[in-house]
């Protein structure tokens, strides 16, 4: 077995654009040299790949599949360079079947999934691969979301209508009370503020303390720019550390169809609880 570490794997990756296990492969072949293992892979066909990889994939689309019973859900980004291939029938097939693996198999991360085997003797990331050379440009799978509990859903928003969806939504809902018909509106109506609004954290707990404490300074810092008094300091820092929370936590935001009400009143008027959400944004 030839000495070569992570860092080598990542060079590689980098440097033509294949797949974790090619890249593994073509350094064990090339006894640890990248440099060999560079002009392997570019014999082996992944010279178009490495052309591909300065490119940046900022186009592509979300895809989500909700089980019958709506007790399990999954979200896909998958990317692309130009919205000419994420229109077109091959890519949103390949992103339908990444979704469909993902339902299927619970991955624990984006390298479990990118490592597991997709069909016989294939994994994900050589799936992926192979579209890239078949595409023509470079396409990227690096995040998915999956949630199972009580009532999952999702919401996809297409910006452009010849454009597959570029902004996707999934949700899990602890129902409650609720009735079927209750939990199916309010979850569309959280869904599409969250589309819309995109919160960053659920709720204030989630918020890491780190964060908080930046905000805190910056707040108090430009507090005392602006030539604030210093006993007043205390009152506005706490102010806009609240107006940050407001902005970015999900359930004290106002809700987007009523904005007298926060998230959070909405949900607990319809008798249910957010327990997740997942936003992805084509490229962002």
């Amino acid at each position: 077995m030839a000495n070569f570490t992570a860092a080598d794997v990542k060079k590689l990756r980098e440097l033509t654009g294949a797949g974790m296990m090619d890249c593994k492969k073509a350094l064990d072949e090339a006894e640890g040299s990248v440099d060999k293992a560079v002009e392997i892979l570019r014999v082996k066909g992944q010279k178009g790949v490495a052309k591909r990889e300065s490119r940046t994939a900022e186009n592509g689309a979300v895809v989500a599949l909700i089980a019958d019973d709506k007790t399990s859900g999954v979200l896909v980004e998958l990317k692309c360079e130009t919205d000419f291939v994420a229109k077109g029938e091959k890519f949103q097939a390949v992103a339908q079947a990444v979704a469909e693996h993902v339902a299927a198999t619970s991955p624990a991360d984006i390298q479990a999934l990118l490592a597991s085997e997709i069909e016989s003797g294939k994994t994900v990331q050589a799936f992926v691969d192979e579209a890239n050379a078949t595409l023509g440009e470079k396409i990227v799978l690096d995040r998915f979301a999956q949630f199972s509990g009580s009532y999952v859903t999702s919401y996809l928003h297409r910006t452009s209508p010849d454009l597959p969806p570029q902004v996707g939504v999934l949700i899990e809902l602890e129902p409650g009370s609720a009735s079927e018909g209750e939990r199916a509106q309010v979850s569309k109506d959280i869904a599409q503020h969250i589309a819309a609004f995109s919160p960053r954290f659920l709720t204030r707990d989630a918020v890491p303390a780190d964060v908080v404490e930046s905000e805190r300074r910056v707040a108090e810092a430009t507090a005392k720019e602006e030539g604030k008094p210093e006993a007043a300091l205390p009152r506005i820092v706490e102010g806009r550390v609240n107006g940050f929370f407001k902005e970015n936590v999900l359930v004290d935001q106002p809700f987007a169809k009523d904005n007298k009400k926060t998230v959070q009143k909405v949900l607990a008027e319809a008798g249910v609880t957010l327990k997740a959400f997942a936003r992805f944004r084509v490229g962002a």
